[in-house]
């Protein structure tokens, strides 16, 4: 299989222990997706409309017209949605990831405000909330500049995370090239962080999850009430909970503003943060804290001590 482009073996059953902060048997890292304003829309100079990832039922792309259900949608997440969740982080004090699409961000400079005042890391999520598999290499270049430049002029530091959810072949090789980054998401293949050699300097995975995560609300994969999402985020938690007495792990929990926004869906993941909350021995971080943590105790190959 020598020259084969995928790792199919990882840690197997050698995982390294993590030696998260404090002795915690699990790290939990919340990520709350912040891409209204930055979708597909004939007013942004795309072909259609949007369809993904919205409460609007069989939703069909419009070619060459605006579809104001799906915008009404995305909407709600910028206008209502977006800020009962951060009051929810707000209230308990807890450490938050922001992935930001650097148009969506531009659009909305009061929550870029709200973002910044309540201490979030803000990952760059594109400068487009859209497929990047379908992006010319050049454009993609631009769009990992303009969000870094963005995010840095409206929030008072410079991304140091990536994650587009929908990478192209050459985005890991740009985001690395760019060298401003400590690390990206665009992988869902492990609990662990890891590192990659692929290009010219080792770099640093931290894998993201779609199954903690509230996308399984507008997919159909077997959420159908609010309860539904608080069940399966507990049954995870306390499962790695368990394992993390001889073999912790990472808990990534992302939510998008227009979906776990709504009041029932938002009810129920406080409940959830609550549950993780009554545990001790849980290190609850920003992902850029979990990349200096892995770095620092868990080098490449071949860095200096």
């Amino acid at each position: 299989m020598i020259g084969y482009p995928r790792d199919l073996v990882g840690y197997a059953d050698k995982a390294p222990h993590p030696r998260w902060p404090g002795g915690a048997r699990i790290a939990v890292n919340f990520v709350l997706n912040y891409e209204e304003g930055g979708e597909r829309s004939v007013l942004h100079g795309d072909a259609c409309s949007e369809t993904r990832l919205a409460d609007v039922f069989a939703a069909a792309p419009l070619p060459g017209a605006r579809d104001l259900n799906i915008e009404s949608a995305y909407e709600y997440g910028s206008r209502v949605g977006f800020w009962r969740l951060m009051r929810i982080f707000a209230e308990r004090q807890m450490p938050l990831t922001i992935y930001a699409v650097g148009m969506a961000l531009e659009r909305n400079p009061h929550a870029a405000e709200a973002m910044a005042c309540q201490g979030c890391e803000i990952v760059g999520h594109g400068w487009r909330w859209f497929d990047y598999r379908g992006v010319d290499e050049a454009t993609e270049r631009e769009h990992i500049r303009l969000s870094v430049e963005l995010i840095r002029r409206v929030v008072g530091v410079r991304p140091v995370g990536w994650y587009v959810g929908t990478p192209s072949a050459n985005t890991r090789r740009l985001v690395v090239e760019e060298g401003g980054f400590l690390y990206d998401s665009d992988a869902y293949n492990d609990e662990l962080p890891y590192w990659t050699y692929e290009y010219s300097r080792p770099h640093l995975i931290i894998p993201h999850s779609l199954d903690d995560n509230d996308t399984r609300l507008a997919r159909g994969l077997g959420w159908g009430q609010a309860n539904d999402f608080f069940i399966s985020l507990r049954d995870n938690f306390d499962a790695l909970y368990s394992e993390g007495e001889s073999a912790p792990k990472l808990m990534t929990v992302a939510v998008h503003c227009r979906l776990a926004g709504k009041p029932a869906r938002a009810a129920a993941f406080a409940r959830f943060i609550d549950h993780v909350l009554s545990h001790d021995k849980v290190w609850i971080c920003r992902r850029d804290a979990i990349a200096e943590h892995w770095r620092r105790l868990h080098p490449a190959r071949g860095a200096l001590p």
